[in-house]
């Protein structure tokens, strides 16, 4: 019997119509994000500007599969998230999604090397005798090879952000979602972490960043602007 080939997804996210909306006190349903169609290609860099409740975090949870739409459909990499369930929806994600938080949520018992192996051992997707070195290469990588002992409270800001990239990328995802990854951070702190997505982006990964700051969006492939739950605009942006 010959194998059948294995094809790979078009787009590394599309969603179709996708809706998502929370009942309220008194039967009042708020809609988070109403009926948003939206394609983003591997290897793309895309920013999402809108206003506190424009629905760009609800955009990002339902990506990640941390929550599901209402309606509508959303693929990630090829897979429909809501044919999941919660425990194959959690190996897919550290499979094919690195998540990077604005508040940076580092185990604070664990060394910045300790947290990037604990990400590699929830998922299994290196040998143990690897994880070690691997993330002291991501740590190298941020350019925190000399911090991998030390715990997040005896790093800065800027440097606890570092380490949090580098977990997202423990298991080599080909997606990174990051939340206002610059939002508590100095103006050259964030400038830095913004030269560290245009490397990852230039080494293909897709990148789709949730923010408020200008330089980020200034240096993505793709610009989308949300209001109100919808799409309002959608640019390519080409760099010299």
């Amino acid at each position: 019997m010959t194998a059948r080939a294995v094809v790979a997804p078009e787009h590394a996210i599309e969603l179709t119509a996708a809706a998502k909306s929370y009942a309220m006190r008194g039967g009042v349903q708020a809609n988070a994000l109403r009926g948003v169609s939206l394609r983003v290609g591997y290897g793309e860099y895309v920013a999402v500007l809108g206003k506190s409740g424009s629905g760009k975090s609800t955009l990002l949870n339902l990506i990640a599969g941390l929550d599901r739409p209402s309606s509508g459909e959303v693929r990630v990499a090829g897979e429909r998230i809501a044919a999941l369930n919660e425990s194959r929806v959690a190996d897919w994600r550290g499979r094919n999604i690195g998540v990077v938080f604005q508040f940076f949520q580092l185990l604070p018992t664990l060394t910045a090397l300790e947290n990037i192996v604990l990400a590699m051992e929830l998922v299994g997707s290196l040998p143990a005798a690897l994880r070690q070195q691997r993330a002291q290469e991501l740590l190298a990588l941020v350019g925190l090879a000399d911090q991998a002992r030390k715990l997040p409270s005896m790093l800065s800001g800027g440097q606890q952000q570092r380490a949090a990239i580098a977990r997202a990328l423990a298991n080599d995802p080909p997606i990174l979602l990051a939340d206002e990854p610059t939002g508590n951070l100095d103006t050259e702190t964030a400038a830095d972490i913004n030269r560290l997505f245009q490397q990852l982006a230039e080494r293909g990964k897709t990148l789709l960043i949730v923010t408020h700051d200008p330089n980020l969006s200034e240096t993505a492939h793709r610009v989308i602007e949300l209001r109100d739950g919808a799409i309002v605009a959608d640019r390519s942006r080409v760099h010299a």
